[in-house]
């Protein structure tokens, strides 16, 4: 059903590929006569008042300004890139999260340009994650891959943005260490997880209301230290609680009260109103065991490590649990979009294993190994997501990765731009209809100009 390049893993089976088929979509009155069949379902629900009333309707108004021969992954991939330019500033001028500690004179603290460069970085991301799912709708360019490429990076920036945040604060003086660090960061890989988690037994991605706040609170915070500096953070609460403490105390609070149990209760409901994927008790819970796993042997490995590795390096440390998570996380999102079972236990859990182990074993090149870990677990996710978007993209027959088709409406016919390039797969191509082999008639039904241009892309 699709062309295999030399290059690439077959991590995509036949049963998600036809579950991908299956993903339909149904449009407004006046949209779904024309691509019914060509694009697929996304459903999700967002109830959070700033999302709603404040965020949504700026973002309708941005996207106006985006021209349509945009890609709408190509915004979710620059969005990603102010993140990912975020926390490669912050690693240089802070790379062992000493520089907001006054007691540290060594490390020099951060320059509060590197605040506000931060504060635009988080808004250019933030703004550009929010329209890219409009552009998409715009432009009648949605699929799986703009919902994979949307969340999975999304994954990956809970990591980012977290550190980032972490730089603020410190490790030392007036807020917490590496370890209790870790665990925050854990408190936020959950909640993410819970949420995809909970798409894969209802089949709505219900928004979790903490991304909003987590992301305009980051804004707030920037714009604080872009004024005060790391100083401005320097003080205690009534009853001796550093604001550090705060943060740390609000994100497990929020956790507990506004992500858990809405999860639950909205699964819960799935099952009793028969609205959901009515999954057996051990498949709706599968999903659970590789992000435990994950949590057990990097946990043990963090704790119990010989040469105490979350405080010689936190920062490769977070960033190879985070990197691995954000692929675990990928796996789950193509099966709950294919509605396919997820995967028991990735192979990406093995290098992870083996590391902790050796630690044990070697701990004297604790650091190296960890910095092995690292290269093996980016190299890894960078290469699963190349393979499953090639994959996606050939299956489909379509380039809509960076160059998407503009349709336009007008009196029951479909234009499509003149030219497009050419796509080549081995040695065969695969090649964009001219104009008039698109044009359709109004004695031709609907269904058949889609179905001609699906076979055709």
């Amino acid at each position: 059903m699709y062309q295999k390049l030399s290059f690439e893993v077959e991590y995509l089976t036949e049963q998600h590929l036809t579950g991908f088929e299956s993903y339909k979509v149904s449009f407004p009155a006046g949209w779904t006569k024309y691509f019914i069949d060509l694009y697929f379902q996304y459903s999700s629900v967002d109830t959070n008042p700033l999302s709603v009333y404040v965020m949504h309707p700026f973002w309708n108004k941005v996207v106006q300004y985006c021209p349509k021969w945009v890609a709408p992954n190509v915004l979710t991939f620059f969005g990603f890139l102010f993140t990912v330019f975020n926390f490669t500033l912050f690693a240089f001028y802070d790379y062992y999260l000493y520089a907001s500690s006054d007691d540290k004179p060594q490390y020099p603290p951060i320059p509060r340009w590197v605040f506000a460069l931060g504060v635009f970085n988080v808004f250019m991301a933030y703004t550009l994650d929010g329209i890219d799912g409009k552009q998409a709708r715009r432009t009648q360019t949605s699929g799986p891959l703009g919902e994979l490429f949307d969340h999975g990076l999304d994954s990956w920036t809970t990591m980012l943005i977290s550190v980032c945040m972490f730089s603020v604060f410190g490790r030392t003086d007036h807020s917490v260490s590496p370890l209790r660090m870790y665990f925050i960061l854990w408190n936020v890989f959950i909640s993410f997880y819970l949420t995809h988690w909970e798409k894969y037994n209802t089949g709505v991605l219900f928004l979790p209301w903490g991304y909003d706040l987590s992301m305009v609170g980051t804004i707030v915070v920037f714009i604080i230290s872009s004024i005060g500096g790391h100083k401005a953070w320097k003080f205690v609460f009534p009853g001796g609680i550093p604001v550090g403490v705060i943060f740390e105390i609000l994100l497990y609070v929020t956790a507990i009260v506004s992500s858990l149990p809405v999860v639950l209760w909205n699964i819960y409901k799935s099952y009793r109103d028969k609205t959901g994927k009515m999954r057996t008790f051990l498949d709706a819970i599968r999903p659970l065991l590789p992000l435990a796993v994950l949590f057990a042997i990097s946990t043990i490995w963090v704790v119990h490590s010989p040469s105490n590795i979350i405080e010689k390096d936190p920062r490769i440390v977070f960033l190879a649990i985070g990197t691995i998570f954000s692929n675990i996380c990928c796996r789950l999102i193509v099966s709950q979009m294919s509605n396919t079972r997820c995967e028991l236990l990735p192979w990406i859990l093995l290098p992870v294993a083996v590391i902790a182990i050796f630690s044990f074993i070697l701990p004297s090149v604790d650091l190296i190994f960890t910095y092995i870990l690292a290269i093996v677990a980016l190299l890894a996710h960078i290469h699963y997501g190349t393979c499953v978007v090639r994959f996606i993209l050939i299956f489909f027959k379509y380039v809509k990765c960076v160059v998407i088709f503009v349709f336009t409406r007008s009196v029951s016919k479909i234009v499509q731009t003149d030219y497009l390039p050419t796509i080549h797969v081995k040695n065969e191509e695969i090649r964009t209809n001219s104009r008039e082999e698109l044009r359709t008639s109004e004695n031709r039904s609907d269904r058949q100009t889609v179905k001609k241009f699906q076979d055709h892309h």
